[in-house]
């Protein structure tokens, strides 16, 4: 019985991809009375019978439009819309032939705009509104239950990768909005994985702002993006949210929970979750995030591998975290908004770790064998709140306080044994330490915007106040002996107790001159900041007599004060057009920084002489250049001259000996960082198409680079000082294409191809020898994605690296290594009320070291089952199905060989169950009207 179900659903699905007949309709819009081309109209094509979406396009710059696709139908409606005119209706009949030229199609001007044009309760996929691209939710066919997430995955030009990172035609989205407010706090994914599709109206993507910038009417950040996701009144008012909880082998287990209350501009969510399966975000067990957040994958020419920052045969341990979290917004009126938030965030840590390390010296080697152990705990508070009021229509307020609470532990134990090349001890150590530290941190930021005329004039005052406050307690016990003619032991049990501080305010003010209304602009800003710190390290021995620690070290103890203070006056023009944007500026800084070290002995006189201060004046610059040739094509650039002060600690000559064998000082002669950097890009995306293709590079250029500057004596005991270099310098450029093919009414693929690259100068120290290195890397990566309507997903990746590294010094050996990177997901909902998903990872790097592990092969999978309405899910996953994630690498550079082994988490296997509520709305049913399938 079954078999004859499966042979009859294969032969209804050959059937209806066999009668499915390509078409294409060509024409222009014009307005009616002027008769001038309209760019970036929307154009429908749709079933007569429910108006569901069988293709769409936009208008390019001449009016002109190509609509092509695969349908069985014989008859279709055409339906156009442009903002601002009114809409055109036209049956179209495919009786005669399959190719329709509908020559010039007269819109004509609506005098009551209302901005969106909607005909029957109907409205187009896609709306271009000046610098607002607006998607239709409901034109865009997604699985019953499907996320914000999802519904992104659908819209053309749009990419989501597994960590949730958004790029919107190759730009990526920095904020989600609902309803042009934050939803919790600055973590997208909390809005994208838990707003449902049900819930949505329209999906609005513009140039990232913030709310002082857009009140001012100032131009946003082209090439970063914001969605706000627009919620229709009758849905914006009920309970909705979903909780989870899993459990499985080795006493692995997670938990997630979520509820949001929403009543217009009244909003208030609460979540919580926690797992020891080393994913540290919120999440709700999703199979991508098996991987740890995974957004890449590297493996180095060891043979580790690295999967969007969980480390396979890395050694990262094994964390349990958790967290949880609260959200409140409200509007109080037209002209006062707020919203508030909290987030508890906890991690326990637990690592093992072995290294054999070769060390290469350019005229010797020697051979470090080490072992430790770690054991953490970290928890976090963080509250923040924000107050805007308009004052009148040319005033605004903007306060913006935080506060971040954090205390942490961690002990650790080890030891390290140090040979020379004939087998010789050179060096050991043993140590047990622990560290108690609580973290407190204030800041708030007060802006105030003042529009005045109507050229687009304003003058805006900001000023930020940071307060941070770190206290400390760390006890040590070692033992470190050196051998050899100048033989010694050191032996410490020592108490520390640490207090820093940093108090600093920043102030601004910036007020931008109309020369051409609203177009040309003079702007002028001064910034000035002042930073005070105070360091203070209290190094005790212990007495054996009183079993305390009572005796101050001087040599390892220090009373450090510095201030930072700079002023920094700006001068700029500003040019925005319809199709240009430009800014030139300069600036000057003037940066003082001083520092002395207070610490006294116990007859109160000063144990050391450091007191220095630097003057750092520099000249900096930057202009900017975006351009958009058309509605789809793009070109930006900028140019910056920056410069960066050395740390205070690079500057202080203190001689930091709480390492015995590595040594640090600081060089208070040292220069500032100069830097010249430029950046440019090309966007353009193909409406017609369903085509885009990006491209961005940048490259920087480095003079008096901080590097650090180590010799190493007979007896490898290193001593690190820092000096300046010249000639640094990195570039990086990609490549991308993209392409949505609509193979007919059932299937699709799109095909994703790139090239991205990179070119690395670094200049160092090696036992007091000046190198330099270059590196170089050249990655091409082919995407596919194939969708057979809701029933099948497939979605192979392939990525291969060329990696290569270059000296200019014969004591260091080059290095030529590739890397091959594989991937394959699928989904598939057959039965609908059934999901299988997979996620298989494939890595080769033939470059490895003998003995070690070439190739790898990470499969997780997935099996979920829908029940209560599609409420209710319930889920069997296994995390590294084949049961090959290895704690064991090898890492080669230009210094050292090292072998390491630690702790990493293994395979498991674990069921869950999740259940999400909605009352939102009436039904909360999804609108089938106008989905593009």
């Amino acid at each position: 019985m079954i078999n004859r179900y499966l042979v009859a659903l294969v032969l209804g699905m050959f059937s209806l991809c066999t009668f499915s007949q390509d078409f294409k309709i060509i024409g222009k819009l014009v307005d009616k009375e002027q008769q001038v081309p309209l760019e970036a109209a929307t154009v429908v094509l749709e079933t007569l019978q429910d108006s569901t979406v069988i293709s769409y396009t936009i208008s390019d710059r001449n009016g002109e439009f190509e609509l092509s696709g695969k349908s069985n139908l014989q008859k279709a409606n055409l339906f156009v819309t442009f903002v601002g005119y009114q809409s055109y209706e036209q049956q179209i009949d495919f009786s005669k032939t399959r190719e329709i030229n509908l020559e010039d199609i007269p819109l004509e001007f609506q005098v009551e705009s209302l901005g969106d044009v909607v005909v029957k309760g109907r409205a187009a996929p896609v709306v271009i509104k000046q610098d607002t691209l607006e998607f239709n939710a409901a034109s865009f066919k997604t699985k019953p239950d499907a996320t914000l997430e999802d519904l992104l995955k659908e819209l053309p030009g749009a990419e989501v990768d597994e960590d949730g990172q958004i790029r919107i035609n190759g730009k990526p989205v920095s904020n989600i909005l609902v309803n042009g407010k934050p939803f919790f706090s600055d973590d997208p994914t909390i809005a994208t994985r838990n707003l449902t599709k049900e819930l949505i109206n329209k999906i609005q993507v513009v140039d990232t702002k913030t709310e002082s910038e857009e009140f001012a009417g100032e131009e946003g950040d082209s090439e970063n993006k914001t969605i706000n996701i627009t919620i229709d009144e009758d849905k914006n008012k009920g309970l909705f949210g979903r909780v989870a909880a899993g459990g499985g082998t080795d006493d692995r287990f997670e938990f997630a929970g979520i509820g949001n209350y929403f009543d217009n501009d009244l909003r208030l969510s609460v979540l919580g979750s926690g797992n020891n399966i080393n994913s540290p975000g919120f999440s709700f067990g999703e199979i991508e995030k098996m991987f740890g957040n995974a957004s890449y994958i590297s493996v180095s020419s060891n043979g580790g591998f690295n999967v969007g920052g969980r480390s396979f045969g890395m050694g990262e341990g094994i964390v349990n975290s958790r967290n949880a979290g609260m959200n409140f917004a409200n509007d109080f009126g037209e002209a006062v908004e707020t919203s508030a938030d909290y987030f508890y965030s906890g991690a326990n840590t637990f690592n093992e770790t072995d290294r054999v390390r070769e060390n290469i010296l350019p005229d010797n080697r020697f051979t470090s064998v080490s072992n430790s152990r770690t054991d953490s705990n970290t928890d976090n508070h963080t509250a923040n709140l924000r107050f805007q009021a308009e004052i009148d229509s040319t005033f605004m307020v903007e306060y913006r306080p935080s506060l971040n609470y954090t205390v942490g532990t961690n002990s650790s134990s080890g030891s390290s044994v140090t040979t020379n090349e004939a087998g010789d001890l050179v060096n050991d150590s043993d140590y047990d330490n622990f560290n108690d530290r609580t973290t407190r941190n204030f800041s708030n930021s007060l802006t105030a915007t003042k529009r005045y005329g109507d050229k687009g004039g304003f003058i805006r005052i900001n000023g930020d106040l940071q307060l941070d406050e770190t206290e400390s307690t760390d006890f040590t016990n070692s033992e470190t002996n050196v051998y050899g003619t100048d033989a010694s032991q050191i032996l410490r049990n020592q108490r520390t107790n640490g207090d820093n501080n940093t108090d600093g305010i920043t102030t601004k003010v910036k007020w931008r001159i109309p020369l051409i209304s609203k177009k040309l602009f003079l702007e002028t800003e001064y910034e000035f900041k002042n930073e005070n710190r105070t360091n203070t390290q209290l190094v005790y021995d212990f007495d054996a007599t009183t079993q305390t620690y009572n005796q101050l070290i001087t040599p390892q103890s220090t009373d450090f004060e510095s201030t930072n203070r700079s002023h920094k006056p700006q001068l700029g023009v500003t040019y925005n057009s319809k199709k240009l944007r430009a800014s030139v500026n300069a600036a000057y800084v003037a940066r003082k920084l001083t520092g002395e070290d207070l610490l006294t002995d116990e007859t109160g006189n000063r144990v050391r002489d450091i007191d220095f201060e630097n003057n750092f004046d520099a000249l900096e610059a930057m202009a900017r250049l975006n351009y958009n040739f058309t509605q789809k094509l793009s070109l930006w650039s900028a140019y910056r001259l920056s410069n960066n002060a050395p740390d205070i600690r690079q500057l202080s000559p203190y001689l930091d000996v709480s390492d015995p064998i590595n040594t640090i000082q600081g060089n208070p002669n040292l220069s500032p960082t100069n830097s010249h950097g430029l950046n440019m890009g090309i966007n353009n995306y193909d409406w017609e198409t369903r085509s885009g293709l990006y491209s961005y590079f940048g490259f920087t250029f480095t003079n008096d680079q901080v590097v650090n500057l180590t010799t190493v004596d007979d007896n490898f005991v290193r001593a690190t000082t820092f000096t300046n270099v010249d000639g640094v310098y990195n570039g990086y450029g990609n490549l991308g294409y993209n392409k949505d093919f609509k193979l007919d009414s059932l299937r699709t693929l799109k095909v994703e191809v790139g090239m991205s690259g990179s070119i690395n100068r670094f200049v160092n120290f090696f036992n007091a020898d000046q190198y330099a290195s270059i590196t170089k890397s050249l990655g091409p990566s082919l995407g596919l994605r194939f969708t057979w309507t809701d029933w099948f997903e497939i979605r192979p990746e392939y990525r291969i690296s060329f990696n290569e590294t270059t000296f200019n010094r014969d004591f260091f050996d080059g290095q030529d290594f590739t890397q091959h990177n594989a991937r394959l997901r699928t989904t598939t909902y057959f039965p609908k009320w059934l999901t299988w998903e997979n996620d298989i990872r494939y890595t080769y790097n033939p470059n490895v070291g003998t003995g070690f592990q070439r190739d790898a092969v990470f499969w997780n999978t997935s099996l979920a089952y829908s029940f209560l309405n599609d409420k209710a899910l319930a889920t069997f996953k296994v995390y590294d199905l084949l049961n090959q994630n290895t704690n064991s690498r090898r890492t080669a550079t230009q210094s050292y060989i090292e072998d390491v082994q630690s702790t990493v988490l293994q395979q498991y296997f674990m069921l869950s169950f999740s259940y999400k509520f909605n009352t939102l709305g009436k039904k909360g049913e999804v609108r089938e009207n106008g989905w593009w399938d």
